[in-house]
């Protein structure tokens, strides 16, 4: 058997994802697993096929054990998805880490995160035992005296991690699901943290490590600035340094692997000291009996970081086998590796860095020998021309030629292997990162190299150290420089949706196929090719059909909301309000990214109100916008008033609209030009239009004169779906009006904080007994209709307090 290990961990993995959809008691499980077992051992005959049974019933069982209740004193059994006050005992698992805010934020400049194990709860009086992992969020720093290990009593607000509010955006509450963590827990600031011990504990040897590289390699440099702290990230995975405009900087320009201890680094590493090693003539099963001690010494102490651990088990592996003097073949340390992984920790198949880096290298062993093979047909030279009869300048080139172009062909498989993962978690094409990536891992190589020279000198040489330093410092600057400068060159990315698991299969099917050249085997050629044929026709089909689709999202923003219209055809589009500041940059611009919007068409813009438009100059400068559509009454709000200032400096931009106008097929129902109000909330712009049957009405926060006068202006006004948010005085759709428009269903954005922007027990009783269909976005999160021709659809992010007959009576009475 070819690559068995391989097999097997496919297998495995197959269990793996059983487990994810499907769940069967744990008993079960472990009782078919030895049963399986005792029928391998017994029966030869069918001995192979019973142990792959056997694997597929292992991976299952694992996972199903890793995510089941097995203590009666599992949080999951005492709590529930509600929010509760709560004071929990239990030991940090690390030592609390800051994290930055933006600096438009009204909390505090930064938040404190840490992992505590529980050990005992109270939620009131009397202390009871707990089990499970929580993660602690605290607003700003924490004492310094709180370190990892240390036993502590924090008190708090414990519910589970929250959901993302729209589709496509970052589903925080799955990511610590797949690190076994079900709750968490806000603490208000450091004064309600308490140690249990009064006893000094001392510093973890992780901590002390990076506290002591830290000092080392800052010796020399004038101050601690953006550079040196990316060097603290790259070399030791100090995440404070990667704030979210950071972040993106380096995503955009396909760089960001750089700062995740991941293969690159391990890998980099590794080759570094071997070729001292080697240099040293140290023999080859001597430097790899080094080596591993030595990579799994970084991986201590930098934290044991999943992703240094994943890659640290994966060099190994090689490592090993190369020291034995055994063939190499990738694929099958790739397989090793992943087994040995998946058995220690099988959640880590769902998550991102997991799924990223086993592709990536999956792809660079598939890719490798055909693009290595083309590049040799490319630059071979005339075989019968004698090497020294070629002139110098050629002779010269040759060197960095090779170099170049390995290092783009490298590049150019880690890459196709990674596209469809980079769209879907980061929701961005970068074609940019090949040429960028040329340049950035060898300086990075370089940054490394510096680190490591550093940290040794710092030990042995310690004048040296700063020349190491000064060293890493303008690698780092120049890989700054390099990526800044990739992402603002033209098409250098793009905002793409999440592809979805066909084209998953498709994409991976064709990649691989084509570029390795198994498709034009003869043997496969007769079915590969037209069953190649069929997936792209189905996903030709499939892309028709979702370009005739509108999609429509409502989502509540804080007081605000935002509705984003994506109609057939880019120029039809229209965003419909944006939040504060805020917000647009932490909802409505991820949001807009994950729909794969790079440029917007229409920005209407209904009141002025901070908490609706205020994020108007973001969502512009990140995308920029064709046209953007106001109100035109005169509202007091300064902000708003500078706004309309900044718009107007840019030609034929701006444009009022009024009862009468339609903005992209939308009509507008109000207000009139000359209306007058003294509050915003009488005169926000309200749109009406039917899509595919089902009529929507957009009221913003509209209060109780404006609701007044749009009835008394449009007494046939009629509406399948009824949108609005909170006014400041009174309440939304009051009684007259809900006759007058008789509608299917009415949503209202509120939220759960601020406290006046939640819709009061009052208004939800008055709703509710109206005979519609109410959604809150307090409980449902955002909304979104589809709309096919003779279809539509309604789905909601939060499910959780939302009766499932409800949603259904929705649709049904939508497509009627």
């Amino acid at each position: 058997m070819r690559r068995p290990l391989t097999i097997f961990a496919l297998t495995y993995a197959a269990g793996v994802i059983a487990a994810e959809y499907l769940r069967l008691p744990l008993s079960a499980l472990f009782i078919s697993s030895f049963v399986l077992l005792g029928v391998s051992l017994a029966v030869n005959r069918i001995r192979t096929h019973a142990l792959f049974a056997l694997l597929f019933l292992v991976g299952w069982t694992n996972a199903a054990w890793h995510s089941a209740i097995l203590s009666p004193h599992d949080l999951r059994l005492h709590f529930s998805k509600r929010p509760e006050l709560a004071t929990i005992r239990g030991t940090l698992l690390e030592t609390p880490r800051s994290k930055a805010l933006d600096e438009n934020t009204e909390e505090s400049v930064s938040r404190s995160l840490a992992r505590v194990r529980t050990s005992a709860f109270r939620k009131k009086h009397n202390w009871e035992p707990s089990f499970g992992e929580i993660l602690v969020s605290t607003s700003g720093p924490i004492d310094t005296r709180f370190r990892k290990g240390e036993e502590v009593e924090i008190s708090g607000v414990l519910q589970p991690p929250p959901k993302p509010i729209a589709e496509g955006l970052f589903d925080y509450r799955n990511f610590l699901r797949r690190q076994e963590i079900y709750f968490q827990l806000t603490a208000r600031d450091g004064e309600d943290w308490q140690r249990v011990s009064t006893e000094a504990r001392s510093m973890a040897f992780s901590d002390r490590f990076i506290k002591w590289s830290q000092r080392s390699l800052k010796r020399g440099l004038p101050e601690e600035d953006e550079s040196l702290h990316l060097i603290y990230a790259m070399s030791l995975g100090w995440k404070s340094a990667l704030d979210t405009e950071t972040s993106q900087r380096f995503m955009k320009s396909g760089t960001m692997h750089i700062f995740a201890i991941s293969g690159l680094h391990i890998a980099l590493i590794a080759g570094i000291l071997l070729t001292l090693l080697r240099v040293a003539r140290v023999p080859r099963h001597w430097s790899g009996l080094v080596v591993i001690p030595l990579l799994w010494f970084y991986t201590m102490a930098t934290g044991w970081q999943p992703s240094a651990v994943r890659s640290s088990i994966m060099m190994s592996v090689v490592i090993l086998g190369w020291s034995l003097k055994r063939p190499g073949d990738l694929l099958n340390s790739l397989g090793t590796a992943a087994l040995i992984i998946l058995l220690w920790q099988p959640q880590q198949l769902f998550q991102a860095s997991f799924q990223l880096s086993f592709f990536v290298v999956l792809s660079i062993a598939l890719l490798m020998p055909p693009f290595e093979g083309l590049r040799q047909r490319v630059l071979k030279h005339d075989p019968f021309l004698p090497p020294e009869l070629r002139p110098k300048w050629q002779r010269w080139l040759d060197l960095p030629i090779r170099f170049v172009t390995v290092t783009l062909i490298t590049s150019a498989a880690a890459w196709l292997g990674s596209l469809p993962f980079a769209a879907n978690y980061f929701h961005l094409f970068t074609p940019v990162s090949l040429l960028a990536n040329l340049f950035v891992v060898p300086l990075a190589g370089f940054a490394l190299m510096s680190t490591i020279g550093s940290l040794i000198t710092a030990v042995l040489i310690p004048p040296l150290t700063e020349y190491f330093n000064h060293s890493a410092w303008f690698f780092m600057r120049s890989m700054v420089w390099v990526s800044d400068h990739s992402a603002v060159l033209p098409a250098a990315y793009l905002n793409v949706r999440s592809p979805s698991l066909l084209e998953f299969i498709a994409y991976y099917g064709f990649v691989f196929s084509i570029f390795t050249g198994w498709i034009f085997k003869t043997k496969h050629k007769r079915w590969a090719l037209p069953a190649l044929g069929v997936v792209s026709l189905l996903w030709v089909m499939t892309m028709l059909r979702e370009a005739q689709t509108w999609k429509i999202t409502v989502m509540p923003l804080g007081g605000g909301d935002s509705i984003v219209i994506d109609a057939p055809g880019r120029k039809n589009d229209l965003i419909i309000d944006c939040g504060d500041a805020r917000t647009a940059d932490y909802v409505v611009k991820p949001f807009l990214q994950a729909q794969g919007f790079n440029r917007l068409s229409n920005l209407l813009l209904t009141h002025g109100d901070v908490r609706h438009t205020g994020g108007a100059t973001n969502i512009i400068s990140g995308f920029g916008v064709d046209h953007v559509f106001t109100s035109p009454v005169s509202f007091r709000s300064s902000p708003y008033r500078t706004l309309l200032k900044q718009l107007d400096e840019t030609p034929d931009l701006r444009s009022e609209v009024a009862e009468g106008d339609s903005v992209v097929g939308w009509n507008v129902l109000y207000p009139r030009k000359g209306d007058k109000f003294s509050q915003a909330d009488d005169g926000p712009l309200a749109l009406k239009r039917s899509v595919h049957g089902v009529t929507f009405l957009f009221l913003s926060d509209l209060a109780r004169t404006g609701q007044s006068l749009i009835m008394e202006r449009h007494p046939e006004l009629k509406a399948d779906v009824v949108v609005s948010g909170l006014p400041r005085d009174g309440e939304p759709l009051h009684g007259s009006l809900l006759e007058c428009l008789k509608p299917k269903l009415i949503i209202i954005t509120d939220v759960e904080l601020p406290a006046t922007d939640r819709a009061s027990a009052q208004l939800r009783k008055r709703l509710e007994n109206c005979g519609v269909p109410v959604l809150f976005t307090r409980d449902s999160g955002a909304v979104t209709f589809e709309l096919k021709q003779k279809e539509a659809g309604i789905r909601i992010m939060n499910g959780d307090g939302i009766d499932p007959g409800l949603l259904q009576k929705i649709r049904n009475s939508l497509s009627h």
